[in-house]
């Protein structure tokens, strides 16, 4: 059974409990119900399809139940926050107590690292260009970030790089990069600080109309009445890009800028299938 730091889903962690539990024994619902007192033997099972949630009173019962103390039980408490949390902005605050909960309870939470990774476009731009330059100074490297930034942010950017395992520095102060390339993966908490960082980068973009030469910058984009057969198609075909994108710029170790691939692929207008059937109603 998986640490409870490595969850972000409480739910998911719930479930897991369950079947590892189940897996060691005679263990069903009722019992696992009846240690978190609860009177209606299926009320996890409906927690963990997303049919209930839970109160205070109930986090507590529900993490004594699994056994959990100290650090994790506090943990468990935040996971049940964030899934209560309302918005992007209500999940990225609790999101940042996990971080500082984790710096102060020295606790390898999953999620933090990846988290403050997507959180700066700092982090992103010197994780590429730091190794790109000979002993850098973290002043030469604010300089050269387009929009620029203090050296002070290029500072805890390197910091936070090398910290994190992200950058590795060698024994002459030149910087390493630790993997090739970079994914978000599949980690549950992820969409949230992506869907800021993406308007952060949509920002930079329309200002790289008016700021970069059109020699400099690739922009261009069409609009195409598609069927949902053809959207998926053209979806698989922009993933299956993006890979080819990563392959090419990674076929050499070298350096020269830093550059940031848009993609974008939206609704224009309602679907016209589902909207006949809305009137047909």
């Amino acid at each position: 059974m998986k640490a409870v730091t490595d969850y972000i889903d409480y739910r998911q962690y719930i479930l897991d409990f369950y079947n590892w539990k189940k897996s060691g024994g005679k263990f069903t619902w009722r019992e696992f119900a009846k240690l978190a007192g609860f009177g209606s033997p299926v009320y996890l099972k409906l927690l963990t399809e997303g049919k209930s949630g839970l109160s205070d009173d109930a986090v507590e019962r529900v993490a004594a139940a699994m056994n959990l103390v100290g650090f994790e039980q506090q943990y468990f408490r935040l996971l049940v926050e964030y899934d209560r949390a309302v918005g992007d902005d209500a999940k990225t605050a609790v999101m940042k107590r996990i971080r500082t909960f984790a710096h102060e309870h020295k606790v390898n939470v999953l999620t933090a690292g990846e988290f403050a990774y997507y959180e700066r476009f700092e982090n992103q731009v010197l994780r590429e260009l730091a190794p790109a330059i000979k002993n850098p100074e973290a002043s030469e490297l604010a300089e050269m970030c387009v929009p620029q930034i203090t050296a002070g942010a290029a500072e805890d950017a390197l910091r936070f790089l090398l910290q994190n395992g992200f950058l590795k520095k060698d024994r002459r102060g030149s910087y390493r990069r630790t993997k090739k390339s970079i994914s978000s993966g599949k980690n549950a908490a992820m969409p949230v600080i992506l869907r800021n960082m993406q308007k952060q980068m949509c920002d930079f973009a329309k200002a790289a109309i008016e700021n970069v030469a059109p020699e400099d910058r690739d922009i261009s984009g069409l609009t195409v009445g598609v069927t949902r057969e053809a959207f998926d198609r053209i979806r698989n075909e922009l993933a299956e890009c993006r890979r080819r994108v990563v392959a090419i710029a990674t076929e050499s170790d070298r350096t020269e800028q830093v550059y940031r691939l848009n993609l974008h692929l939206f609704p224009l207008s309602r679907n016209l299938k589902s909207l006949k059937k809305e009137k047909s109603k």
